[in-house]
């Protein structure tokens, strides 16, 4: 995949029917375990839902990134702006994308956008400490493991049904 192809921009409102889409099928359901970054097997429910993504798009702090290929939606991230930081989250690529650089893409242009637009020295972001893979891709690209845990949140649906009780989040930093 040559990246040069992603055309990359800021989502609106418009986009959020589409983006909860993609979302979803990154991550829930049998579509997403197409590609390897399924939560399938830990969690049940959604991942968000369009009111998440319509605060999201709507925060002043916040900017949801999009990559596409001939107008078609590929993947997406989202970057909150804390401080000196931002974050990383609802970084989503469509399973039949997955692991042609699309991701990569991705992830060097937030990583850019925080760098360029925020004056940021440091991308953090939680992954689900059972996802193993996931978190040496994310060292193979810079970042590393905190040691910092927080509890899933069990009994709020929106964020999904967990399949196990022991579910928790690590955070990641990467220095830009």
């Amino acid at each position: 995949m040559d990246a040069a192809e992603l055309a990359f921009r800021t989502a609106t409102a418009q986009d959020t029917v589409a983006l909860v889409e993609l979302v979803e099928s990154a991550y829930r359901g049998e579509a997403s375990k197409a590609g390897w970054t399924t939560e399938a097997d830990l969690l049940d429910g959604q991942r968000t839902d369009h009111e998440a993504v319509a605060e999201l798009l709507a925060a002043p702090e916040s900017r949801v990134l999009l990559a596409e290929r001939a107008g078609r939606l590929l993947a997406c991230c989202q970057l909150d702006r804390r401080g000196t930081s931002a974050y990383f989250g609802m970084f989503s690529v469509r399973p039949d994308q997955q692991g042609g650089g699309v991701g990569r893409a991705v992830l060097a242009e937030a990583e850019r956008y925080a760098r360029a637009q925020w004056q940021a020295t440091e991308l953090t972001m939680t992954v689900i400490v059972q996802r193993a893979e996931l978190i040496a891709w994310y060292e193979r690209r810079g970042f590393r493991r905190t040691g910092e845990l927080s509890p899933f949140p069990y009994g709020d649906e929106r964020f999904g049904v967990p399949k196990r009780p022991d579910l928790a989040f690590e955070k990641l930093v990467k220095a830009l």
